[in-house]
């Protein structure tokens, strides 16, 4: 495996954001208090093993600079500085003149939320045939839609995925790119389209997964409501549905090929209810296999750790001890 590391685009003036932009950059917007857009990234760059980031930074860089510094919760981070705004395409050209030949690169639009397996694109970039990925999203219809049948209107479906995918603003790149004469612009509409009648960039999805880009306010309300009573986890995601006195309701994400910590609960019972994917819980004497729809019980006191062999979200339903966990071996640096 080659050294691959992070490039985000910092540089924006976020005018649709405004006034929240008008005094800090938008990849410093918080989702939720004191996590920014940024502090996601970096998270999950860091659970990909990355350990160099490239902030591509512009308009308030200073304000990045003030919050990152040089090392961030053990990833280097390096600033590229555009004096002048000059588009995406001349951002990533900084930052590739920034880095050596022979290594490969995660680039990541800086308002972009998603919970893509960043760990897994790189694999497949590697093992592809081609020198680039996108990673790209089912589009999500931005209205109700309704159904027809015949001279009647049958169902309505509030904002489905529809059969298309777009540009998920994230990319993979085996080496530097050739930017030929562009200078400036948008890479999506300047190299990429070129890249593309030259069969030279392929594609990376996961599907039923969140992802949301933060142009506009209600994008931005939109995400602040997804993380309301969720904790981003270096496996996914940990999110309270239900807390009452008589029980607990979580759900929870975890990323294909990762696992949470090996821990018990002293108190606490309970059931997991698989609502896709597949994987296994792994015990002390065994391993419990699971897949869509399947039951299983924890009891207390049993030592377990659940392991995704597909990107899973499963349903927990407990006793209502909602920080009853002794982690007995972690595999993760928190």
């Amino acid at each position: 495996m080659s050294e691959t590391v992070g490039m985000i685009l910092c540089g924006g003036f976020g005018k649709r954001l405004r006034p929240v932009t008008e005094k800090i950059p938008k990849p410093l917007v918080e989702i939720k208090d004191d996590y920014t857009i940024l502090d996601k990234q970096l998270f999950d760059f860091k659970n990909a093993d990355i350990k160099d980031v490239y902030l591509l930074t512009g308009f308030l860089n200073e304000k990045i600079k003030e919050r990152y510094g040089n090392e961030y919760k053990g990833i280097n981070i390096h600033y590229i500085i555009e004096d002048e705004p000059l588009g995406t395409l001349n951002a990533i050209r900084l930052g590739m003149d920034a880095i050596d030949d022979n290594i490969q690169s995660i680039i990541r639009n800086g308002d972009v939320v998603a919970d893509l397996n960043i760990k897994k694109m790189i694999e497949q970039g590697e093992k592809s045939d081609y020198p680039f990925l996108i990673f790209i999203t089912q589009m999500q219809s931005p209205y109700g839609i309704v159904e027809t049948s015949g001279d009647r209107l049958v169902s309505f479906k509030e904002k489905p995925l529809l059969d298309y995918y777009i540009n998920g603003g994230v990319y993979f790149s085996k080496g530097k790119l050739n930017f030929g004469e562009f200078k400036t612009g948008d890479i999506e509409k300047t190299l990429f389209p070129i890249m593309a009648k030259e069969n030279k960039i392929g594609y990376y999805k996961e599907d039923n997964l969140f992802w949301m880009a933060i142009d506009t306010n209600k994008e931005l309300e939109s995400v602040r409501k997804e993380y309301e009573n969720r904790t981003d986890k270096p496996w996914g995601y940990e999110k309270v549905l239900i807390y009452t006195e008589k029980y607990l309701t979580k759900e929870l994400f975890i990323k294909e090929g990762f696992q949470t910590s090996f821990h018990y609960h002293e108190k606490k019972d309970e059931t997991m209810y698989i609502i896709s994917g597949a994987g296994y819980i792994e015990f002390n004497d065994k391993k419990e296999y699971f897949s869509k729809n399947d039951t299983i019980r924890i009891e207390p006191n049993k030592k377990h750790s659940i392991v995704a062999t597909e990107n899973t979200v499963l349903h927990e339903v407990s006793t209502p001890y909602l920080d009853d966990t002794i982690r007995v071996n972690d595999f993760y640096t928190r």
